[in-house]
């Protein structure tokens, strides 16, 4: 099959060719009429001076008033007929003709003509028009010019002048205006083969040397592949302009319509910005509320760089799905401690009364029913109803205990109904309980964190504070992209991030805000103080069925 580039090269030297004959039929046609115009117009020209001369007009007149007809042999040598060949001589015409008014030739190349009626119409010569014409006469076809001639002005015409040139002589100069015509359309032509190569060579160059039939696949299986996947690709070329950016990246890096314009001008994430001058990999970042993953990949063809791509990826469900499970392990944890100290309290009884000591098994079941249920040894757990609650808070007081870290219970603590939303209310109470239990260890003794659960109808508001050292450096925003996934506090004291990562916080909010709700910072804290955290999650909590408040069931 033969190539597009040729292809298109033989087409355009086609159309060249078709519009240079063209062009060149045009120009010969033109160069025609005006050599006929020209030989026209010198025949015109030679016929008024010859109609002109007074010698002839007397002459003529003397002629026109004999009624009889001259003798050819009179004529042969006379003035009229010597006039006639000596301009015929000079001009190089074909004939110089003069006749009378009855068209009588008076004087004629062909002397054996004299005395005899011409053989073209003289009628509107005498009548006083001038006529130029072609006519074929004795002599051939000729391009000639008629012109009255006149006795005296004002009055009729007494004769013709007649003159012509020979079709050949009118001609001579067109071989080589031909020749000029075809020597410019083969220079059109060469010159139209020599762009055509080198845009073809251009053409190959900037496709790389891909037919179009192939760059049509190409784009077919680009369109199908950038939307059909979910991940999100950025092709960025040699020059820092982006080429490529599927609506997947567009969502996920917060770029409307970036097609054509440079990286530098985006208003792009620096971590994204950085990945693709250094073409890095497995990339983490936080953009906006999401936590993304990316990896550049550089384009090489035929040894030429070509730019970069990035691939992008969203983690937010994943992390926010790890922070979930982080919850469920939790809860996991505290029913196997739960699990465990009831076991041990069964085998308390079971030796009791195998001791035969039914009493004081007796008596140990009753303090445990008046104790209630196993306890988890965190202070003000009590004001917590909710079973989910209970079990969370008290794993983690568990783990936060392993690590000097007191839990408890604030004393404004009212939660009334059953948590619905258990899965986002762990996550992110978790995250912040976390990082506030890490706050406080980097911490000075004591080492404590206050949890604050509150429900306003279908809504839970949290908050959490704890012993650390604050918000490090003061001011800074822990939720803001690139910031350091460091939620709270002190960051340690030699400033390293408190989280892993540094996704908590922002997944933390992205999960509240999701649900209308929102996490923010109440107090930076610093010195002596640490910081204090809140969360509102709507659509969280289920109207309780009965009275809930433990503190009214106290008093009642």
């Amino acid at each position: 099959m033969v190539r597009f580039a040729t292809r298109l090269l033989l087409v355009q030297l086609a159309t060249v060719t078709a519009v240079v004959a063209v062009c060149a039929l045009v120009f010969g046609w033109l160069g025609v009429q005006q050599l006929r115009a020209e030989s026209e117009a010198a025949a015109l020209n030679i016929a008024r001076t010859v109609a002109e001369d007074p010698d002839v007009q007397s002459r003529v007149a003397e002629f026109s008033a004999d009624p009889g007809t001259p003798a050819a042999a009179d004529l042969r040598d006379g003035p009229l007929q010597r006039v006639a060949v000596g301009v015929a001589d000079r001009t190089d015409a074909l004939f110089v003709v003069i006749t009378d008014d009855h068209g009588i030739r008076l004087a004629h190349p062909n002397q054996s003509l004299l005395g005899q009626v011409v053989s073209t119409p003289f009628e509107r010569v005498l009548q006083g028009e001038e006529v130029v014409d072609w006519e074929v006469g004795t002599l051939g076809e000729s391009a000639r010019a008629k012109v009255p001639i006149y006795a005296a002005p004002g009055q009729a015409p007494v004769g013709e002048v007649s003159v012509g040139f020979e079709v050949a002589s009118v001609f001579d100069d067109l071989p080589a205006l031909l020749a000029t015509i075809a020597v410019a359309a083969a220079g059109a032509i060469l010159l139209a083969a020599l762009a055509t190569l080198l845009l073809r060579r251009r053409f190959e160059r900037l496709t790389l040397g891909v037919q179009p039939e192939e760059l049509v696949a190409l784009v077919q299986n680009q369109a199908a592949v950038l939307d059909g996947v979910g991940d999100g690709v950025l092709a960025v070329d040699a020059a820092g302009i982006v080429r490529v950016c599927n609506s997947a990246a567009e969502r996920m890096l917060g770029l409307p319509s970036p097609l054509g314009h440079r990286m530098d001008e985006l208003e792009v994430n620096d971590a994204v910005r950085r990945t693709v001058a250094n073409r890095a990999t497995n990339v983490e970042a936080v953009v906006g509320d999401r936590v993304l993953y990316l990896d550049a990949r550089p384009v090489v063809h035929d040894d030429r760089p070509l730019g970069v791509v990035v691939v992008v990826r969203d983690r937010t469900d994943i992390e926010a799905l790890a922070g979930r499970l982080e919850t469920v392990r939790a809860t996991t944890e505290a029913l196997r401690v739960q699990r465990h100290e009831f076991a041990n309290r069964l085998h308390v009884v079971s030796g009791l009364i195998d001791a035969q000591r039914v009493a004081e098994a007796r008596a140990f079941l009753d303090e445990l029913t008046q104790r209630g249920s196993v306890g988890f040894g965190i202070e003000g757990l009590e004001r917590v109803p909710d079973a989910f609650l209970q079990s969370f808070l008290g794993a983690t007081a568990l783990a936060a205990g392993e690590k000097g870290v007191a839990l408890r219970i604030a004393d404004d603590t009212l939660v009334l109904g059953e948590v619905i939303a258990a899965e986002d209310v762990g996550a992110v109470l978790g995250n912040l309980v976390g990082n506030a239990i890490t706050a406080a260890v980097a911490g000075d003794a004591p080492r404590w964190v206050e949890v604050s659960v509150l429900t306003d109808g279908d809504t839970l508001v949290l908050t959490v504070a704890d012993s650390g050292g604050g918000i490090v450096p003061r001011g800074r925003d822990p939720f803001a992209p690139d910031s350091g996934p460091a939620p709270a506090e002190a960051e340690s004291r030699d400033a390293g991030p408190i989280h892993g990562h540094g996704f908590g916080l922002p997944l933390s909010r992205d999960l509240a805000r999701r649900r209308g709700g929102d996490v923010w910072v109440i107090s930076p804290g610093g010195g002596e103080a640490g910081a204090v955290f809140g969360a509102r999650i709507p659509a969280a909590v289920a109207a309780p069925t009965h009275d809930a408040d433990p503190r009214a069931q106290e008093e009642r």
